[in-house]
């Protein structure tokens, strides 16, 4: 399951409002929506880093989620305002991201992982290790968060 620890990765945060669309009969997020707002600061993140969906695609590379993982701990409803964040754990393999869930008094509400694997987008092989421009700008973001003491 997901560290609890983010300090020693790369992240990203974004300010979600919970929409009514977003709810079930029961008036609280669906959990399917949960890997929504987990895509949503995924995409932020890779976006930091210099590699988004667009430079998957330019650099050959399709990135499948094949695993996944949700914890609930507190539900979350209508209008409120929520900070979701997304941590790079690994990317030399496979990318491994970490997020959570916190309310607006910092509580956690959620924890979750997603697991992508790089294919080859021609033959759709799985490919042994992530490309080297993603490793690269990786470790570009890591040694520019260094450098600035983030």
């Amino acid at each position: 399951m997901t560290k609890k620890d983010f300090s020693d990765c790369l992240t990203a945060s974004e300010i979600l409002r919970i929409p009514f669309f977003d709810l079930d009969p029961a008036a609280i997020v669906w959990h399917g929506n949960y890997f929504k707002y987990f895509e949503i600061v995924r995409c932020v993140l890779l976006e930091d880093i210099g590699y988004s969906y667009e430079g998957m695609q330019e650099s050959g590379y399709h990135w499948p989620v094949v695993d996944a993982s949700v914890r609930f701990i507190r539900p979350l409803s209508l209008n409120q305002n929520v900070r979701v964040t997304a941590c790079l754990r690994e990317w030399e393999m496979r990318l491994v991201f970490d997020y959570r869930i916190e309310d607006e008094q910092g509580r956690i509400c959620t924890r979750g992982r997603t697991v992508q694997v790089p294919l080859d987008a021609r033959t759709l092989e799985l490919q042994l290790g992530c490309p080297e421009i993603l490793i690269e700008k990786v470790n570009k973001r890591l040694k520019t968060k260094l450098q600035r003491g983030e």
